[in-house]
């Protein structure tokens, strides 16, 4: 049997639930999807928990089980993906966060966990003002990301993961970082300090004086959250027999590729990791990438942001330029290619946050047997003959269509 190229098309948080504003209907249900729509009547369709039924997947346990690792074995937070995917590569021992640039006031409460969506150049002077620190003993290494997002990690004797985050996660004061564990002591402390340095720092500094004339929110407090230590993963060629690429923009998503041992592509131009990603440079760069790999995982960030903004106008927005993207990759669909259209987890607009619900599902390919999916949406994909799967389940089923799945038995 031939085997064949698969494409994972990964649209970030673009499942949701039935919206006020939309008639208790889903953006997708409301959308004109013609391509995606044409993927879901000439494949196979089903839904999929990421992790499991009635579990609120975050994107980084979500990409793990999509490449086919158990997430409740390897996870160890979420910080070591952000911050190798920025290039914060750690080593045994280092103990990595993931941060939000955000607003606090005076009494130290959260006003704005995202700092007006704050982005370079201002997030590069503002992390520089805080290189080559040192808290008891322990290094401090910090590297912005895309937008509001940065990564934290320390480096140095005595440290662990088990502490909570000093990020509220919503509006109100900053946390204490706490030891949740014997051990934790330290890292907690550190943690704490450096909140409190990061503030000290920022509060006055250039750029916030600036923002402050322009009438813009300060980025004058880093916050850390998601402590983990750097996973033992079994690469993803070596435990799937195929030579595997990443196309994304978000740090996180990146750093959890190339951990797992895909090669993360450059695409500056198309994988911003926002709204102004540029999705059809993107399905060209991915599919550029399948001439040489095996397996491409491609990221479109965009529908998640609208969906925590709670914006559904702006989603329905997104979900049309999906389709557009669609459209590029059946125009160009070759007889030895598996594409799956999925999404990571779902965050509904009237939620503005991750669910446990199901996300929609298509795998299209030549010979698959049709079903009685017509629409690629929340509900019709739960008509189709795939059912209902775990993420981690995924892969396999895409490597079998591929013919690169082995005999269990003689």
């Amino acid at each position: 049997m031939m085997k064949k190229r698969i494409l994972m098309v990964v649209m970030d948080g673009l499942g949701d639930r039935g919206c006020r504003s939309l008639g208790g209907l889903t953006p997708l249900q409301v959308a004109e999807t013609p391509n995606l729509d044409w993927f879901a009547q000439n494949g196979s369709s089903g839904i999929m928990d990421l992790i499991s039924p009635g579990v609120r997947p975050g994107s980084d346990t979500s990409h793990l089980s999509l490449l086919g690792y158990e997430p409740y074995s390897v996870y160890k937070g979420r910080g070591p993906f952000e911050a190798a995917g920025i290039g914060l590569v750690g080593r045994k021992g280092d103990v990595a966060f993931r941060c939000n640039f955000s607003t606090v006031d005076e009494a130290m409460n959260v006003v704005d966990r995202r700092a007006g969506r704050v982005k370079e150049p201002d997030t590069v002077e503002l992390v520089n003002a805080l290189q080559g620190m040192t808290i008891q003993g322990i290094e401090v290494h910090v590297r912005q990301g895309t937008e509001h997002r940065a990564a934290l990690l320390l480096r140095g004797p005595g440290l662990s993961a088990d502490v909570s985050d000093a990020d509220p996660h919503e509006m109100g004061p900053v946390l204490e970082s706490r030891p949740l564990s014997p051990g934790a002591d330290l890292t907690a402390r550190v943690v704490n300090e450096f909140v409190r340095r990061s503030y000290e720092i920022w509060k006055d500094h250039p750029v916030n004086q600036r923002r402050r004339q322009e009438g813009l929110p300060e980025a004058n407090i880093l916050l850390p959250r998601g402590a983990g230590s750097f996973p033992d993963i079994d690469p993803f060629p070596q435990k799937h027999g195929m030579k595997a690429a990443c196309v994304a923009g978000v740090g996180m998503i990146k750093g959890i590729c190339g951990i797992c041992g895909l090669d993360v592509l450059d695409v500056p131009e198309a994988c911003t990791g926002g709204l102004d990603t540029d999705m059809i440079a993107k399905a060209e760069a991915a599919l550029s990438a399948l001439k040489e790999y095996d397996f491409v995982l491609m990221n479109i960030k965009a529908p998640d942001l609208t969906g925590h903004d709670g914006h559904a106008e702006e989603k329905l927005k997104v979900v049309r330029r999906l389709d557009t993207m669609a459209a590029y990759i059946r125009e160009r669909l070759e007889d030895d290619m598996v594409v799956a259209f999925t999404a990571d987890h779902c965050t509904p607009v009237d939620a503005g946050d991750h669910t446990g619900d199901p996300v929609p599902l298509t795998i299209y390919t030549q010979g698959l047997v049709q079903d009685r999916c017509q629409s690629f949406n929340e509900a019709d994909c739960a008509y189709g003959r795939l059912g209902r799967l775990r993420g981690c389940d995924l892969l396999p089923v895409l490597m079998d269509m591929a013919n690169r799945s082995t005999k269990f038995g003689a």
